[in-house]
């Protein structure tokens, strides 16, 4: 009795292994002489002209592979429906009339990947199972990963409406009534009349969520919790914000209910053996039962036999305070998104000259928590586009800064972002993108061994990277000075280290520019304002200083 009271003790004190020491960040070939990268490949209004998305991603794949990307994060595979408006019947038109498709966040149908028809189409937005699934094989034999985005906190386009009782909530406050108890005709049905039972058996009805955003009977938009027997409320293992974040949109999963539990754990064994996918980003995961998520992650790691599974969680919060709470009820289970440095990184973008450098890494994941950190610039949710609650757009003023702070560094694992690398009417810029792919670039050569940081002054920062054994190391510096004055150079004083002593160092981003180093290994690396500009050993053959 007393050795398992120790073993219990011991258990609870034991402190869990961060997220990024265990999981796997890419193919293990692809890791052993390289830094892991994972990219975002897609944006919110995405569509190839010529290609479905699936096919447009195949014949990246190769150029992917070559600049070292090592994990794929795709837009939800599953059969989607667009959110459902204040006119439910519109909504219905218009998918039928194959005008709109849905991202994949409006999720109908998960075990759809493209192969049935329902909600008036075969193909979701992204093409059709065949191509999703070829395209997975390409990847794999390329040496990438493939991470799913997981969307299991609601539903979207049901197929019949049920009557049931609920009681509409404060907008502000969820867990106050915003009036008395009436019948509802809600969108709750799901019968998958097109899929039939193939891959799972399980119907969603009413008894399986909490709650709806619509009532068809008097065609009225709000929050309606579902009462009435088997209905236990809004979950309380939820975010606080609106006093309780359950809900978000659409139909709200209940993952209380023991058969939706069931019926999620086995979609997610399913999807990574159907697609040789090796891990999941998760969206909007303050919304969902804290309890469930973690049993959900714990359960398909064990079922997928992938004990080093991937795992990153969206929880959309600019307050690290906030965040922490969530990182750390996780347990190790899963790493998290950056958002609070990528909110540095928008105000750095806005303020311009006014921002202080010195700041830009406080207050952050990566800051607190390194090895839980997955840091982003920008992703689908940030784009200026109509709508978009969570727009936050790094402006060209400090989007290559931005990238050069998550890929250079040592710290945090960065995803790059599809918007910002491919032509897109989203905020595309060609001469940003030309300077990430240098950027990109310089984190497989030189971005490697320790990193020391040299916090000059408000307008103007740098670190170096030290390099190990097989790789060289680099030196950055950074600049958000704008005085209308492009002329301006700074110039700042750094030491990489006594292995380079005596040798020179060029400039990565531009064509000129040597740097002889001491024989400490001191030398003065500058940088044009407003820019970004590494610095790297120059090849033995070549060694010398420019007149």
């Amino acid at each position: 009795m007393f050795a398992k009271l120790k073993n219990f003790i011991k258990g609870a004190l034991r402190t869990p292994p961060a997220p990024l020491t265990y999981m796997r960040l890419g193919p293990p070939g692809s890791l052993k002489d390289s830094n892991p990268l994972m990219i975002q490949f897609f944006t919110w209004d995405c569509l190839h002209e010529t290609l479905s998305w699936w096919k447009h991603f195949e014949e990246e794949i190769p150029r992917l592979a070559s600049l070292g990307i090592t994990q794929v994060w795709l837009p939800p595979p599953n059969k989607a429906a667009e959110p459902v408006s204040a006119f439910h019947q519109t909504y219905q038109l218009l998918i039928l009339m194959g005008l709109q498709k849905g991202r994949g966040y409006d999720a109908y149908d998960l075990w759809d990947l493209g192969e049935f028809e329902q909600k008036g189409t075969i193909e979701t937005r992204w093409g059709t199972r065949e191509e999703l699934l070829h395209a997975c094989e390409v990847a794999e034999r390329h040496g990438i990963d493939i991470l799913i985005d997981a969307v299991l906190n609601h539903k979207l386009g049901a197929d019949r409406v049920e009557e049931f009782q609920a009681v509409p909530s404060q907008e502000a406050n969820r867990l106050k009534d915003a009036g008395p108890p009436r019948e509802i005709h809600g969108w709750t049905a799901f019968d998958f009349p097109g899929r039939g039972k193939k891959y799972s058996k399980f119907r969603w009805t009413q008894e399986h969520f909490t709650g709806v955003d619509w009532d068809q009977k008097t065609k009225t938009k709000g929050i309606y919790r579902i009462t009435g027997p088997g209905h236990k409320g809004w979950s309380r293992n939820v975010d606080s914000e609106l006093g309780n974040y359950d809900f978000l949109l659409g139909v709200d999963i209940d993952h209380r209910h023991l058969a939706v539990v069931e019926d999620l754990v086995t979609w997610g064994k399913w999807i990574l053996e159907t697609t040789g996918a090796v891990g999941f980003r998760l969206d909007a995961i303050k919304h969902i039962d804290q309890k469930f998520m973690l049993h959900w992650i714990r359960e398909t790691r064990r079922l997928s036999g992938k004990k080093d599974m991937f795992a990153v969680s969206e929880y959309w919060s600019g307050n690290l305070q906030l965040l922490l709470p969530y990182v750390k009820a996780f347990k190790g289970e899963t790493a998290f998104f950056d958002v609070p440095l990528h909110m540095n990184f928008h105000q750095a973008s806005r303020e311009r000259t006014r921002y202080d450098l010195r700041r830009v890494l406080c207050n952050t994941v990566v800051q607190a928590r390194p090895n839980d950190a997955v840091t982003f610039v920008d992703n689908h949710d940030t784009v200026k586009v109509e709508g978009q609650s969570l727009e936050s757009w790094v402006g060209t003023s400090f989007k290559v800064q931005a990238y050069s702070l998550i890929l250079l560094r040592g710290y945090g694992y960065p995803c790059l972002f599809y918007g910002d690398l491919y032509p897109n009417k989203e905020g595309y810029d060609a001469n940003v993108a030309r300077n990430i792919i240098l950027l990109v670039e310089a984190r497989k050569k030189f971005a490697y061994g320790a990193t020391e940081d040299y916090l000059a002054e408000k307008n103007c920062i740098g670190f170096v990277r030290k390099g190990d054994a097989t790789h060289p190391g680099c030196a950055v510096i950074l600049s958000n000075k704008e005085d209308g004055e492009s002329s301006i150079t700074h110039e700042l004083r750094m030491n990489v280290g006594a292995r380079y002593a005596g040798k020179v160092f060029q400039s990565h981003m531009t064509q000129h520019g040597r740097v002889q180093v001491d024989a400490q290994g001191w030398g003065v690396f500058s940088c044009f304002a407003n820019n970004v500009q590494v610095w790297t050993p120059l090849e033995e053959e070549s060694q010398g200083v420019e007149n």
